[in-house]
């Protein structure tokens, strides 16, 4: 379906509220810029500000709901006879291969990442982000392998998956805040995935792999 005239007026307007935020902030830090100057900046009321972002850390973390449901992605498109971790890991290769800004491989990361580390607020937003996309995950498992309830093995699966993304973007922000180069952190970036790989028991590897029809 084609999108009207006013879906496009408000993703625009989205759109617009969220740049001007995300400028000031990498100007001046999250904690020193108010609602009020964000909507005075982007010549709009401080409500309408409000009516797009309910708190000042969705301005920041605007496209959040591709990071909760990240990795559950990665597993609902594995193919067949490839296991929920191969898959994982496969994507996240992938992504680390083509020096991709999905995992923070791109100039100017460092800048947003240095946002990050200085506010408080912010650290404990992307805190909850991650266990967001750890239930989230916990959940696809589940329902892909139909465990019940009371099974612990998705949410163990879960964690291990986890922890190899979470490994990978914390070792990917440290080295760009360093002032690496993309392409170079990328490399090495590959020999960590190996390495963490390697670290994973058959168990985890061989769990929930797709069946054939």
């Amino acid at each position: 379906m084609a999108e009207g005239l006013r879906e496009r007026k408000k993703r625009q307007t989205r759109q617009h509220i969220s740049d001007t935020a995300t400028g000031l902030f990498l100007e001046r830090g999250f904690d020193a810029v108010t609602i009020a100057e964000i909507a005075e900046a982007a010549d709009v009321s401080v409500n309408t500000v409000y009516n797009y972002f309910p708190a000042k850390e969705d301005l920041f973390f605007d496209r959040s709901k591709g990071l909760i449901d990240r990795l559950s992605r990665f597993v609902r498109a594995r193919a067949v006879g490839e296991s929920a971790a191969a898959a994982v890991l496969r994507e996240l290769r992938e992504e680390v291969e083509s020096v991709s800004p999905k995992v923070g491989l791109i100039e100017g990361y460092e800048r947003f990442m240095k946002v990050v580390h200085g506010s408080a607020a912010l650290q404990a937003r992307l805190w909850h982000l991650q266990r967001r996309q750890y239930d989230d995950l916990e959940a696809t498992l589940r329902q892909e392998t139909g465990a019940a309830d009371d099974d612990p093995l998705p949410g163990l699966m879960a964690g291990q998956m986890n922890w190899v993304h979470q490994s990978l973007m914390t070792a990917i922000a440290h080295e760009m805040i360093a002032g690496r180069e993309p392409e170079v952190v990328s490399r090495e970036a590959l020999v960590l995935l190996d390495e963490m790989a390697d670290l994973l028991s058959e168990k985890v590897l061989n769990y929930a792999v797709r069946a054939d029809g």
